[in-house]
């Protein structure tokens, strides 16, 4: 293969898109602080925690306000989402591993998400405030 004809396959490679799988898009995050500074007067967001009901209801705690809808359960359950799609949704989990598959998977259907960075973990160790579910 000539250059030229190198030259002109990678031009066509670029233009049509073919790359675009090996792209990384840029990632959706926000950080405990940003997430603090909306709870305190931002209403146009909804905060989503990803963890199983156990890790949402145990010693970590889970912030204020927040949804549970598991990541294993993310999918089956968008249309209970759906209302929601005119705010914007921060996905929370333990570390922000799940809550970043969250965050995907939400975009991917057109809702307009964010991952929580560090998640809980991050959260705790910046010295924020949580809640706990009170048992009975």
């Amino acid at each position: 293969m000539t250059m030229h004809a190198l030259g002109l396959a990678v031009l066509i490679i670029r233009t049509t898109g073919i790359l675009a799988p090996m792209q990384q898009t840029p990632p959706a995050i926000i950080t405990p602080a940003e997430v603090q500074t909306l709870m305190e007067g931002d209403s146009s967001y909804v905060l989503l925690d990803v963890r199983r009901q156990e890790e949402f209801d145990g010693p970590s705690g889970h912030l204020r306000g927040a949804l549970l809808i598991p990541v294993q359960e993310l999918k089956e359950r968008l249309a209970e989402l759906s209302p929601l799609k005119q705010k914007t949704i921060i996905a929370v989990c333990r570390s922000g591993n799940r809550s970043g598959v969250a965050t995907t998977i939400l975009r991917e259907h057109g809702f307009a998400a964010l991952n929580m960075v560090g998640g809980m973990i991050r959260w705790q160790a910046e010295g924020r405030t949580v809640t706990h579910t009170k048992n009975p």
